[in-house]
């Protein structure tokens, strides 16, 4: 059983969380300083990212190679992403998803995995937003009272992350 190292300052809910350079990143729904950054170590704030446009906040995610964030926003069916420069510089781009996105998650390609659990779609962008594959999913995989909201794809299968909090490989 895990035990609680460390709590973070109390706030607004966190709808998101990722790490990335030693940093802990929170997002939060707020008109501005959505991202919170906090030292891995100290758990101290080091600074605040404001999203750009944002009007929805569904998820976040990270990618070491790119060096950026990933936020979904639900209300534009967008992701903004975030390239972090030196300094703690952050310059948004964001790209359409057409659908209602529900999770992030990035593969080992670097590519940005989108779930949209209404149209039952995984979508595979390209870390700019380029739209690489397309996965429907089979009509039982939400008929038996389970929803999805996360998707992660490897090589072999993709595996789906049920409401219900476990996986099934599809």
């Amino acid at each position: 059983m895990g035990q609680v190292v460390h709590t973070l300052p109390g706030g607004k809910d966190v709808w998101g969380v990722t790490s990335l350079d030693n940093e802990i990143f929170l997002l939060r729904p707020k008109e501005r300083d959505q991202v919170e950054v906090y030292d891995v170590i100290t758990y101290r704030l080091k600074r605040r990212l404001t999203v750009p446009n944002i009007r929805g906040f569904i998820d976040m995610t990270s990618c070491e190679h790119y060096h950026c964030l990933y936020i979904g926003d639900h209300i534009v069916d967008c992701v903004h992403r975030l390239d972090l420069g030196p300094k703690g510089a952050a310059r948004p781009t964001r790209w359409p998803v057409n659908g209602k996105l529900t999770g992030l998650s990035v593969n080992a390609a670097h590519n940005v995995i989108v779930t949209c659990r209404f149209v039952r779609k995984i979508k595979e962008f390209s870390s700019h937003g380029d739209l690489l594959r397309e996965l429907t999913l089979p009509d039982d995989v939400i008929n038996h009272g389970t929803q999805y909201s996360h998707a992660v794809v490897s090589s072999l299968c993709v595996m789906v992350r049920l409401m219900t909090q476990s996986t099934e490989c599809v």
